[in-house]
């Protein structure tokens, strides 16, 4: 079944919408949780309630990719509980340390204005991307979007972890700048 088609699934309020997501983007979904949150359990209870996120927003929302329509929920759902998680002294992990790490130039949250902003940053960060090399493009969304750890995308990308480090690094050191270039001085 194609997305289309499980799109037209949820708008006509079908339950056969959440099994047919399952089956086609179920793998894709647990593994982004997987690397967020600490716990497999965790990852499960994220996906059940991103199905849930799909369900109440599908109508009205048609989304035009739904693969990234999902990830996105995901990654939302799991950021979240990885937040509740260290508020209770039991996060951590690799993608505390990924977050630490985009911390450092990314401004921190929180205030009206920068709600607000959000958006505008968002498009600062998609045509930051758009700029980088392949490599460093895929190293920084496999680190900060996925949560990858640098060991593993050392071996998916056949390079030594220190050039991941330094890759990382450097593309982390170009955003801070256009950041501060783009009035997000935070």
């Amino acid at each position: 079944m194609d997305d289309r088609e499980i799109i037209a699934l949820y708008w006509a309020r079908a339950e056969q919408a959440i099994a047919e997501t399952d089956r086609r983007y179920g793998p894709y979904c647990r593994a982004i949780a997987r690397r967020i949150l600490p716990s497999p359990e965790d990852g499960e209870e994220c996906v059940s309630d991103t199905w849930l996120k799909a369900w109440q927003t599908m109508p009205p929302q048609k989304p035009a990719c739904l693969r990234a329509f999902l990830g996105r929920i995901t990654r939302n759902l799991a950021l979240n509980r990885l937040e509740a998680l260290r508020a209770d002294k039991r996060g951590g992990g690799e993608s505390s340390l990924a977050l630490e790490e985009l911390g450092e130039c990314v401004p921190a949250g929180g205030s009206v204005e920068q709600a607000v902003d959000e958006r505008a940053l968002a498009a600062v960060l998609d045509r930051f991307l758009a700029e980088q090399s392949e490599d460093s493009r895929r190293l920084f969304v496999g680190r900060y979007w996925y949560m990858c750890s640098v060991a593993e995308l050392a071996r998916q990308y056949d390079m030594s972890e220190s050039k991941v480090k330094m890759s990382l690094l450097r593309t982390r050191n170009r955003l801070r700048q256009r950041l501060i270039e783009e009035g997000y001085d935070g």
